[in-house]
């Protein structure tokens, strides 16, 4: 099965990234737009993993032992691709989560996982392989509003009926702000 650490959002959360979004299509002539269920800050992408490989990843999910904490999510950008670019709203830098991304990462590579080695650099999907109507003209998107975070989540992504689809497979909180 196909999985990732992840942090899931609020209902309130996945409306200002959807209203993000709706700015974004305005300008846009064609893109895979995320969608608003599966909108999502990877953690850590473990990929395709048998299932007798789950209770190592519980295992580090558990590893963690940060309290709650608050995200800011401030700008947007893409990151740019033949075929249209990526684009992401930001999260500013963020001493816990970047501490939990560690945490998980050391304890599934001390399981023998292979974990991508490149910097952690948190963002929120918006949408793929978009391509504007005018790049010349693409106004700034405004973005600015705080993610509450009191649980981390294992998840399962699979295509159901051709729509992607992510599921939470095992969660652990981290208790209240």
């Amino acid at each position: 099965m196909r999985l990732f650490i992840a942090i899931n959002f609020s209902s309130e959360v996945k409306n200002e990234l959807a209203a993000v979004q709706d700015m974004l299509r305005k300008h846009a002539r064609s893109g895979n737009f995320t969608r608003p269920e599966n909108l999502h800050l990877t953690l850590i992408f473990l990929g395709e993993i048998a299932q007798s490989r789950l209770e190592p990843i519980k295992q580090a999910v558990d590893s963690v032992q940060d309290k709650a904490f608050e995200l800011s999510a401030n700008g947007s950008g893409r990151f740019r691709r033949g075929g249209g670019d990526i684009w992401w709203v930001g999260i500013d830098e963020n001493r816990v989560l970047t501490k939990i991304h560690h945490t998980l990462a050391d304890s599934l590579t001390a399981s023998g996982f292979a974990i991508e080695e490149r910097e952690f650099k948190p963002h929120l999907t918006l949408a793929r392989k978009v391509l504007l109507k005018n790049d010349k003209n693409m106004p700034e998107i405004p973005v600015s509003f705080n993610i509450a975070v009191d649980k981390i989540s294992l998840m399962k992504s699979e295509q159901l009926n051709g729509v992607l689809k992510y599921t939470a497979i095992y969660n652990k909180n981290l208790g209240n702000l």
